[in-house]
Parts: structure tokens; C-alpha cells; sequence
């Protein structure tokens, strides 16, 4: 994570019981599997939880995507984002690590999650982001980029088509959406992506065209980040080993078009004889074999892994 957030989340956490930490972290897990949203968090411990839980795994995510946008656009330089759905502002910290200096407005309906996220925010380079109450259905302020993550698993396919376009009319340059790596979170992804299609965007990522996806029947398209856990993390996971990959679905939208080639939607297959990379492209998708004997084809791509352009 950014090492101002991980510095202010170590100064919220110091004597701060880990027994009660990990208490509020469980009846938060058995509210979730019982169908409670974001509303269940309502004590600045259950938000100390969720932020030391959720935090690195959302911040990896946002920040991975923040990365591919650049990629493509690498004269894009957004001097403003909203932030909606903010809960304690991971997507926020991540867009200030891949923009210093970005202006940063968060929404969120959660006042104990708002609060979280002044006290991370108060002594760092979001010392001076606006944190406002509100969600998908109110009226928005305009920004260069805006950025949804992990906002619409309650809401239906078409549900979250429509709040989609209704963030694309705030978004002056590029609009972000991510949800978990689920058929479901896909499913809503990609609702979403026809959408703003219709209305005017065009797709920068992952995407490399702005054609329907040629995705079918059980196959979804998602992404896979590894972050580190901490000792505090790995503990309210109960978790075992000290990484967590986190799995994530994703669309970024900019007003102009860009030109690129494929997107590579799975881990390459590796054998003697070469690699083969699962491809979508503007025609569809498509397996590329690449032999070790074409040396400078496969010195090429052979470091090109899931998620990448190809």
C-alpha cells in the first residue's frame, strides 16, 4: 500500500486491542454471508476493521487499474477524481501513488467509514481531499476521472448499466468501474461496459475494442493481483500464508479512443515446444502459439503475463 496510508493505519492500530479487532472483523464476515451490506459497519471499531481487511486488497486492485490506464494513455494526466463509494478511500490512495498532486472528492453514504477515512487521510497527501456524504443516487460533482470500485455487487445487471452511465456524465476524461473477479462481478461489469458503449465511451481497458465481448456461456473475464498480507491482515483473515491474490473484474472508459492490440485474459500455458496466451482482440478471441524456436518472437512476449497487452 502507500506508505502514508500504511503509516497512518499503524498509528489508528497502536493498543488497540487485536482481540477486539478481530471480533469486529467476524460479525462483520457473518453479516456479509448473511446478506448485510456496508450499512452493518457503524463503530469506528468495525471500520479499523474493514479498513485493515479490505484496504490492501481494494488499494492493489485500483492501483493495477490506474496502471493500465496509463499504460494506454500515457498522456492522460487527470488533475481531479471522484471517488464514489469511497468507504475508507483505498481507490483514492491508490489514484494519489499513480497521480500525485490529483485532487480527490470521496463519496460515501457510511458516516463511521467517512470518518475512517479523515483520520487516514488527515496528515497525508490527501490531507486536503473532500470527504462528502452521498451515494450512487445522489447528484454528483464533475471530475476528470471518476472511480467505482466494489460499489455495485447490490445492485441488479441493469441496475448497474444505468449508474454507470449516470458516473460517465461526472467523468470529464475517464471513468473507472471494478468489482470482485465473480461471474457475477463480471456479469455486472459487462452490463455495464454495453452501456457506456451506447452511450459514447470508448473502452481503454482491459478491453482493446469497443465491440461487443465475445465472452459466452460459464467463461468470465477477470484479473488477479498478489499483494502482501501483514501480520494484522493475515490475522483477521485468518489466514495462513502472507500473500492474498485478489481477484478483480474491470472496465475504464475514456471520452477519446485509443488503438491497441490484444488483452491477454489468462495465465500463459507453458511447454516445451513454447507458450500458447489466451487473446481478445477487436476480432474476438483467439489462442496465440508462440514456438521457442522463433527466438526474437519469443524473447519478445515470453515475460508477458495475465492482464498485460500483447
Amino acid at each position: 500500500m502507500h506508505p502514508d496510508l500504511t503509516k497512518a493505519l499503524a498509528v489508528l492500530l497502536d493498543g488497540v486491542p487485536r482481540k477486539e479487532l478481530a471480533t469486529a472483523a467476524q460479525k462483520l464476515s457473518a453479516g456479509y454471508r448473511q446478506g448485510a451490506t456496508s450499512g452493518a459497519i457503524t463503530t469506528p471499531a468495525q471500520a479499523l476493521a474493514y479498513a485493515v481487511a479490505r484496504m490492501p486488497a481494494t488499494y492493489a486492485a485500483c492501483t493495477a487499474v490506474f496502471a493500465r490506464l496509463e499504460e494506454v494513455m500515457p498522456a492522460l494526466a487527470p488533475s481531479s477524481l471522484l471517488d464514489v463509494g469511497a468507504g475508507t478511500g483505498a481507490a483514492s490512495w491508490a489514484a494519489i501513488g499513480q497521480w500525485p498532486g490529483i485532487s480527490v472528492t470521496m463519496l460515501d453514504h457510511n458516516p463511521a467509514l467517512r470518518a475512517l477515512a479523515r483520520k487516514l487521510s488527515d496528515d497525508g497527501p490527501l490531507a486536503r481531499a473532500e470527504i462528502l456524504s452521498g451515494d450512487l443516487k445522489v447528484e454528483k460533482p464533475k471530475a476528470d476521472l471518476v472511480v467505482a470500485s466494489y460499489v455495485l455487487a447490490e445492485l441488479s445487471e441493469a441496475q448497474a448499466a444505468d449508474a454507470a452511465v449516470d458516473l460517465w456524465r461526472s467523468a470529464d476524461m475517464a471513468l473507472a468501474l471494478i468489482e470482485p473477479g465473480t461471474p457475477d462481478g463480471f456479469a455486472r461489469i459487462r452490463a455495464a461496459r454495453a452501456a457506456l458503449i451506447a452511450a459514447g465511451a470508448h473502452i481503454a481497458a482491459p478491453c482493446t475494442h469497443d465491440n461487443a465481448c465475445p465472452l459466452t456461456g460459464d467463461d468470465w473475464c477477470h484479473f488477479s493481483q498478489r499483494l502482501s498480507r501483514s501480520r494484522d491482515h493475515m490475522l483477521l483473515k485468518e489466514a495462513s500464508v502472507p500473500f492474498e491474490d485478489e481477484r478483480y473484474s474491470y472496465v475504464v472508459v475514456t471520452r477519446e479512443k485509443v488503438s491497441l492490440g490484444a488483452r491477454i485474459l489468462a495465465p500463459p500455458l507453458e511447454s516445451k515446444p513454447g507458450i500458447t496466451f489466451k487473446l481478445c482482440d477487436e476480432n474476438g478471441l483467439r489462442a496465440q502459439f508462440v514456438a521457442v524456436r522463433d527466438k526474437e518472437e519469443y524473447r519478445r512476449v515470453r515475460k508477458r503475463g495475465w492482464g498485460d497487452l500483447y
